[in-house]
């Protein structure tokens, strides 16, 4: 179903949320009149009612709103399972916007309507996600893509993750400072997302550095028919992972794509140091011969040097081996303080070791197999085992480098897709580990 119009004003989208709360409302009032006469009855019909007004809301509100709702999936250690299921539609499947409302994009971009500047163009949307939409067209014989922004989107960020934090406070769990760490660190990369010229810029730059990654695709860009509201590509050929895995691939298949993933991973964090950082399944396309398309640069996280130095040389035994060290860098990512007490201080680093011991596992072995789902059970156990720490929940220090918010989602997001995938993968030779030993080994001694 489409939709005609976005609200638009702070007012507007305040009122969407007012009426969703007093939805909320009604579904605990009806859940419990339920619960009076069947003792039994469990929150599950609750869940799923509060799931579809919450996802409904922020549907109709896309941009941030909806971005916070797409990134909330993937946090399936923190929300019942209701949230996590619907939540995921945001990733490629929103509800589209009204042809009227696309034509006014393009004419505020190029003075001219998309059927004045392409040969074709289909109204319908391909699909529709958080930030913008998706068209097929075609031009002088070629296939095309063409994503158009939502308007208002860019405008409504801050005021948006104004009205969607008492939300995300109660659903992540976080102290008030790590929340507001969080929510500056969301609000920096969403604006980022609705540049559609620096995502243009940022395309071709990683494209180009990773195009020599086996089975790995990218699409071209053309510029005079992109604008930084409007951005436009070769069509790319492909299953999304829900299709994909619908035609019963081969465990070969499986693997090839998994380990063209992970590849492309490695490649941009230890060399690059910027990275795809929105590894949902609705920015990959699978092709029929088992290739991996890459489709969306719009959220990269590039990596300082000083924190890449620090957070990867946790996932190297020879320096956890070191309390010295590791102590150093959990004080430099901010994850213990100088005024935590040493007991705190006990607390925090075991639970901490226990999380980056069982995040590094793939990294200690050649091969390792996402398949194992009791593995990925273990990190979502462990997850919400460490959120329910008091000496975390009642800190009022906002813990962790505004850093590792985006390269924490970039590695659950992997994870995730692989254990979906089920594919066994080669993990790499690790060369990067080297200069991470000697510096840490250096400064050590």
């Amino acid at each position: 179903m489409e939709q005609n119009s976005i609200p638009s004003t702070k007012v507007q989208r305040a009122m969407r949320f007012v009426k969703t709360g007093a939805q909320i409302g009604g579904n605990y009032i009806k859940h419990y009149s339920k619960k009076m006469v069947d003792s039994s009855l469990t929150k599950d019909e609750l869940h799923e009612n509060n799931a579809n007004d919450v996802y409904n809301a922020l549907s109709e509100l896309k941009g941030s709103a909806l971005k916070v709702a797409q990134m909330l999936s993937m946090e399936k250690n923190v929300l019942p399972r209701q949230y996590t299921n619907k939540f995921q539609m945001a990733q490629y499947s929103a509800p589209p916007l009204s042809g009227p409302l696309i034509v006014q994009t393009f004419v505020k971009a190029f003075t001219k309507t998309p059927q004045e500047i392409f040969d074709t163009f289909e109204m319908k949307a391909s699909n529709a996600a958080s930030i913008g939409q998706v068209h097929k067209a075609t031009l002088n014989g070629k296939e095309l893509a063409v994503k158009i922004q939502y308007p208002g989107v860019a405008e409504s960020i801050k005021s948006d993750l104004k009205i969607v934090k008492p939300i995300a406070f109660r659903l992540l769990n976080m102290n008030e400072k790590e929340l507001d760490k969080y929510i500056k660190e969301v609000e920096s990369k969403l604006l980022e997302e609705t540049d559609y010229d620096l995502e243009f810029k940022r395309s071709i730059e990683i494209s180009e550095a990773c195009k020599h990654i086996t089975n790995l695709v990218f699409t071209n860009y053309h510029k005079a028919l992109s604008s930084n509201r409007v951005l436009t590509m070769d069509w790319l050929d492909g299953l999304h992972l829900d299709d994909f895995l619908k035609s019963n691939p081969s465990q070969e298949l499986r693997n090839k794509v998994g380990q063209a993933m992970w590849d492309f991973y490695d490649m941009q964090v230890h060399e690059l140091k910027a990275v795809h950082a929105d590894p949902h399944p609705g920015n990959f396309l699978i092709q029929t011969d088992g290739k991996l398309g890459v489709i969306d640069f719009g959220c990269v996280k590039e990596i300082p040097e000083d924190f890449y130095l620090n957070y990867f040389a946790l996932l190297i035994p020879e320096i956890m081996q070191s309390a010295t060290t590791m102590r150093n860098i959990m004080l430099q990512q901010q994850i213990i303080t100088a005024n935590d007490s040493e007991r705190v201080k006990h607390i925090i680093t075991d639970a901490f070791t226990k999380m980056t011991t069982l995040l590094r596992t793939p990294f200690d072995e050649a091969e390792f197999d996402f398949g194992n789902n009791e593995y990925i059970d273990k990190i979502y156990a462990l997850g919400e085992e460490v959120s329910k720490i008091d000496e975390l929940k009642n800190s009022k220090e906002g813990r962790g480098s505004q850093h590792a918010l985006y390269i924490n989602r970039t590695y659950f997001g992997l994870y995730s897709i692989l254990n979906i995938l089920q594919a066994k993968i080669n993990t790499g030779a690790r060369n990067w580990k080297k200069p991470l030993i000697t510096y840490h080994l250096t400064k050590l001694n």
